[in-house]
């Protein structure tokens, strides 16, 4: 019988699940503070990190390693309070004018209002691919995870274990996908009011500064790990498209395959092939 996809999903969060304590995520060893001066720290033996943004700078960092398929976790405790204009970046990305990069980006928002989660995909340096979704919890009051599989059948964006957004792999059909160049793995907390929140009408309260963005427990291991064979399929099972379902019809907010006043000439190939994009 045919492993299913979300049943793949699962597998391999079991199985490196049960190696987390002894690779929960070395911040010292994974990483490289890359800007921001102090506003970036490593505390607690290496098992924390926290990004500051004030009204002079932001922070960021960038993982020592390069991935060509895999799954990747990290545990994020986003900015609290009034986070409007903020946007903490976590994401995939190689170099180049011409590179690929696998994003979620959390918008702030203001005090009491949902926090919005965007995703795009590039391949050879072309995006354009949004979706955005509301979160169904309050991310600044728990540690909660997000995840990045990326395989050659496809890229599953999943947020404590739910899958949110596929976007498989057309290239059958001339759409590029991102498969042959490495990506190291970056996080940043940036000021971005001029769209992050509102489409820029809410401003960055910087009386609120620092803004703080807490990581832990950061996990990637290659496809390579738990064998071949379970990235064979690429459809989710039942299970996983119900949770599919749930996410985009009760919690996305928007579509680019659904924006036709943004593409008056036909959406592009890929939404016309897949209800999961």
């Amino acid at each position: 019988m045919a492993t299913s996809w979300f049943s793949v999903l699962l597998l391999v969060s079991i199985v490196f699940s049960c190696f987390l304590a002894a690779s929960a995520g070395d911040f010292y060893q994974d990483f490289d503070l890359t800007w921001g001066d102090k506003r970036a720290e490593i505390l607690n033996g290496g098992r924390l990190l926290t990004l500051s943004l004030d009204k002079a700078s932001g922070s960021g960092f960038r993982s020592k390693r390069e991935y060509v398929f895999g799954r990747i976790d990290m545990q994020i405790k986003l900015v609290s309070g009034n986070s409007a204009g903020t946007v903490t970046a976590f994401y995939l990305s190689s170099e180049g004018p011409n590179h690929d990069e696998i994003d979620f980006e959390f918008l702030g928002n203001l005090s009491g209002d949902p926090y919005i989660v965007h995703t795009n995909v590039y391949s050879q340096g072309k995006g354009d691919r949004e979706q955005q979704f509301y979160l169904w919890f309050d991310p600044t009051k728990n540690f909660h995870t997000y995840s990045i599989i990326w395989s050659p059948q496809g890229i599953t964006f999943m947020v404590d274990n739910i899958p949110i957004r596929v976007f498989n792999n057309e290239e059958s059909i001339g759409v590029p996908f991102p498969k042959n160049q490495p990506m190291k793995v970056y996080s940043s907390l940036w000021d971005a009011d001029e769209w992050a929140t509102r489409g820029g009408l809410v401003k960055t309260d910087w009386s609120k500064a620092p803004f703080k963005a807490y990581y832990r427990n950061f996990n990637a291991y290659s496809w390579n790990s738990v064998g071949t064979d379970v990235w064979r399929t690429r459809a989710l099972d039942a299970t996983g498209r119900r949770w599919l379902r749930w996410a985009q019809k009760y919690h996305m907010v928007y579509n680019y395959c659904a924006d036709l006043k943004r593409f008056p000439h036909g959406r592009p190939l890929e939404c016309r092939r897949s209800r999961f994009l």
